[in-house]
């Protein structure tokens, strides 16, 4: 089956794969303590730079409740959008583990402003009110949009100039990543991020994410979060390898390439199609598009893909490493067969 529903459909890369089975040979250290996540922790290291401690976790809706729970307590409240992943994608497992309040801001590209939050910044020191704490972004955000440097900067200088953390559920990190065609550190560390989600698993790996705190004292806890949290992978080795194998190269930067560049193709196709409207800026591997309610069912046959807003039947159409050119034709064809 083929899909536009996720690139979490997608399989797993074949280099990753390799790498799994070489790090299948023989005994290692349990929990972490094997060479393999060893050497990938220094490799988080030189990117991020040093101080930066890594904690590797099996998904992540895991890296985003371990990292956010490293910043609050239960009295705390998490500022974000209306559409975070961990507003609306995630159940309720950041209000279960975290103990917290999620203040909700909406948009309508997925991206939040400075402006928005100090609205949010309500009653401090009322002890009959949450008390923000943390501003959290997604990057790429739901809508596949795309927060620039100066951007996070500035959300960054809110968060300072009010006492707030500022994290980044970067499950898409990749793709913003080749977006902004710049590295990592220049949107995360340098730009004031304290805590990040890092993603693997919608960028070619099987399994696993990691959280990356660039603050020492804020890590103290997270060892024990991460264990309470039930995220601590006792044969670790098979979750660093994939991070080596996708860092330690440009893999990382193939894939999402690709991908970015397969959601590009998608939008220049549906473009050209009466009735079809395309609703956001197409920064990243995701296409949101406004199509014909009488098509779906049929084009859902074709390839699959999921309904973002039954009201206005909005669409969502992910792009993986592994998209292919023929895939994306074969689907705007099938569009205009479909409405022409």
């Amino acid at each position: 089956m083929k899909a536009f529903a996720s690139d979490n459909y997608s399989g797993v890369h074949p280099e990753i794969m390799e790498a799994l089975i070489r790090a299948n040979a023989g005994h290692m250290g349990s929990y972490g303590s094997d060479e393999i996540t060893t050497r990938t922790k220094k490799l988080f290291e030189n990117i991020f730079g040093a101080g930066s401690e890594i904690f590797f976790v099996y998904n992540g809706t895991g890296a985003n409740v371990v990292g956010l729970s490293a910043l609050t307590k239960s009295f705390n409240a998490v500022i974000c959008s209306d559409l975070a992943h961990i507003n609306v994608d995630e159940s309720t497992a950041p209000e279960k583990f975290l103990g917290c309040k999620l203040i909700d801001v909406p948009t309508t590209d997925g991206k939040i402003t400075p402006e928005q939050i100090v609205q949010k910044i309500i009653r401090v020191g009322d002890q009959h009110h949450p008390q923000a704490n943390v501003i959290s972004i997604s990057q790429t955000t739901e809508y596949a949009t795309v927060y620039t440097v100066e951007e996070i900067k500035a959300l960054s200088a809110v968060a300072k100039k009010h006492n707030l953390y500022l994290h980044m559920d970067g499950s898409r990190i990749s793709n913003a990543a080749v977006s902004l065609n710049t590295d990592f550190r220049s949107f995360t560390r340098d730009a004031g991020v304290d805590v990040l989600s890092f993603g693997g698993t919608k960028n070619g790996m099987m399994f696993g994410e990691a959280v990356v705190i660039f603050n020492p004292e804020l890590a103290k806890d997270a060892y024990y979060l991460r264990k309470q949290g039930m995220q601590l992978h006792s044969k670790m080795r098979f979750i660093s390898a994939q991070f080596e194998c996708l860092l330690s190269t440009d893999l990382w930067k193939r894939n999402a390439t690709h991908s970015n560049a397969m959601a590009k193709r998608l939008e220049q196709g549906l473009r050209g199609i009466p009735n079809v409207k395309i609703t956001q800026a197409v920064n990243a591997n995701g296409v949101f598009a406004i199509l014909p309610k009488e098509i779906t069912p049929e084009l859902q046959k074709e390839i699959f893909f999921y309904v973002w807003n039954e009201q206005t039947n909005e669409v969502r159409l992910m792009c993986s490493f592994d998209t292919k050119e023929e895939e994306i034709d074969r689907f705007i064809k099938k569009i205009k067969e479909l409405t022409l």
